[in-house]
């Protein structure tokens, strides 16, 4: 597997992103909702960074872009009222 900048790993009910990817070190942030986009920035070796994500699940845009519409992005036009 390469890796890559913004691929999107699940793990548990965690979304690790890479921020910056460089020849020996890895720059991510952890993120528990993608909706909001909180959470904190992590600095590791590559090899630290492929030990991370051994259990973890590589998204796709396609799944990324579905776990994050459901999170409540999408939402109905409402109604025109006079």
């Amino acid at each position: 597997m390469k890796l890559a900048q913004n691929q999107v790993w699940k793990r548990g009910d965690d979304y690790l992103r890479i921020v910056q990817l460089e020849r020996l070190e890895v720059r991510y942030k952890t993120i528990t909702n993608l909706l909001s986009g909180d959470g904190t920035h992590h600095h590791v070796s590559k090899k630290e960074f492929c030990r991370l994500i051994k259990d973890a699940e590589l998204l796709n845009q396609a799944e990324v872009r579905a776990a994050w519409l459901s999170g409540g992005v999408v939402q109905e036009a409402p109604e025109l009222r006079d």
